[in-house]
């Protein structure tokens, strides 16, 4: 996929925008629980794991089977880590959860297991049944998500715990920044060790969608959409990038092929 030194710059405007990142540069961290929600970056995966086991975080894995199922399976079937696992029939959280036993070596009573989210929004409704029906109210959380979902999961979550006065603070936490740069005049994904990352294409066509996800209109996630979440300030430079993405061929290639 050829790009521009402009479509460059633009994807990665948006990709630091989506990947909201309020965890602390360094030192101890105030949180007394974490919450990965499904997905199929293996890096931040391992991120996570790396993150609830060296402070001792509960970790709820929160995820079903839903659109990132089959790409985890893959993306753990060719990591030389996981790839005895055997992934058929499991949700992402059990996936997730063998990753942690092998990756982390985290304990079985650390883990909370959320199995039957499809989306995002369950993904938050089910995670906060499951702390409900444990009896547990975390106050703060770190929310883990693939980064180029960070910022619509906050949406999500927040959206779910706003009638609740135990409403936990969520930190939200993406492991790493996505930045695409070039490599020998071909673009790719970097950030975080490059086994388990999205393909460019899959990373242009989730950012591009999530774009029009969090935008405030007819076709987005908020208020004047569909309702999963309350309204996203999205910013002015955000929007300008993604409109001249729009305009290129090969970015409207990728989008066509997604649909």
């Amino acid at each position: 996929m050829q790009l521009t030194p402009q479509a460059i710059q633009d994807l990665n405007l948006i990709a630091a925008w989506l990947a909201l990142d309020e965890m602390p540069v360094e030192g101890d961290i105030d949180a007394d629980m974490a919450i990965l929600a499904g997905h199929a970056v293996l890096p931040n995966i391992e991120g996570a794991v790396a993150l609830a086991k060296r402070f001792g975080l509960p970790l709820l894995l929160s995820g079903g089977i839903g659109h990132a199922t089959g790409a985890l399976a893959q993306a753990m079937a060719l990591h030389p880590l996981y790839r005895d696992i055997d992934t058929r029939g499991n949700s992402e959280a059990q996936m997730l959860a063998a990753i942690a036993r092998v990756f982390g070596g985290i304990d079985e009573d650390q883990l909370l297991l959320e199995g039957e989210s499809r989306h995002s929004g369950e993904n938050a409704a089910f995670s906060q049944r499951l702390l409900d029906a444990q009896h547990l109210r975390p106050q703060r959380v770190v929310l883990i998500q693939d980064p180029l979902l960070q910022r619509r999961a906050d949406a999500t979550f927040r959206w779910q715990w706003r009638h609740r006065d135990d409403a936990p603070l969520f930190i939200n936490w993406p492991v790493f920044t996505p930045v695409v740069t070039l490599d020998g005049g071909m673009a790719r994904v970097t950030g975080a060790p490059p086994q388990g990352l999205w393909s460019l294409e899959r990373f242009v066509q989730l950012l591009m969608g999530e774009v029009e996800r969090l935008r405030n209109d007819e076709k987005g996630y908020g208020p004047r959409g569909a309702v999963f979440f309350g309204e996203v300030e999205m910013p002015d430079a955000v929007d300008a990038a993604w409109h001249r993405l729009m305009r290129l061929p090969a970015v409207q290639a990728r989008l066509a092929a997604r649909r």
